[in-house]
């Protein structure tokens, strides 16, 4: 099992999770996050005296898959997650080594 971690623009959320929706994906997490300083969108950042530097407000998305889902649902994320410009993002792939569901106890199963 693979779990992978998107930072993309807001503005790209919907049409991403839509796309991944529709090659498969049944669910996933979608959380509201901050950008700070390299990470920031130059064209749209903000000055943060809580962080005291330049933020802006990006999506993360965490989903879990199959290893041979991988590449397939990496590649919609940098399709439909790109503009060609700074602040796009980034994707980032993890090995899970175990799983387990608090209702059942399954373990190592994701649908």
């Amino acid at each position: 099992m693979k779990e992978i971690k998107a930072y993309i623009r807001k503005e790209k959320a919907d049409i991403v999770i839509r796309k991944l929706q529709e090659a498969g994906v049944t669910g996933m997490t979608v959380l509201d996050a901050n950008a700070l300083a390299e990470w920031a969108d130059k064209e749209a950042f903000s000055y943060s005296i809580e962080y005291v530097q330049k933020y802006s407000t990006i999506i993360k998305i965490e989903l879990i898959c199959n290893n041979e889902d991988v590449n397939k649902l990496m590649n919609v994320i940098i399709k439909y997650g790109h503009t060609g410009k700074s602040g796009d993002g980034w994707v980032f792939i993890s090995n899970i080594e175990k799983s387990v569901r608090i209702k059942t106890g399954e373990m190592n199963k994701i649908k």
